[in-house]
């Protein structure tokens, strides 16, 4: 009774893992929520995302693309992209990265 009991209790940790392929999926869904937000052209990312653990349920992307605006004569721009991944929605706000 106690071997099935341990085996069970040291393998519950792997059910929990993700596999590349999952994370392969995460990754494009993140990106497409989020450039799908964007209110930025030629949107594209820069770098790879953050991953807040579970507790938050969040990812963050740096984008970067071209403002559409007439006034803004095509000058580039940052957002920052916050993903939700329960709900599987992208909220973005304008990026100024701050210097050193």
């Amino acid at each position: 009774m106690k071997a099935p009991i341990l085996t069970l209790l040291l393998l519950a940790p792997l059910a929990h893992a993700s596999s590349d392929q999952a994370w392969a999926e995460h990754d494009k869904q993140l990106l497409r929520a989020c450039t799908a937000a964007s209110q930025l052209k030629d949107v594209r990312a820069l770098g790879k995302s953050a991953e807040f653990d579970d507790r938050s349920g969040y990812s963050a992307l740096l984008l970067q693309g071209r403002y559409p605006q007439k006034h803004m004569n095509n000058r580039k721009g940052t957002e920052l992209c916050l993903y939700d991944r329960r709900q599987k929605n992208a909220y973005v706000t304008e990026w100024t990265p701050g210097k050193p």
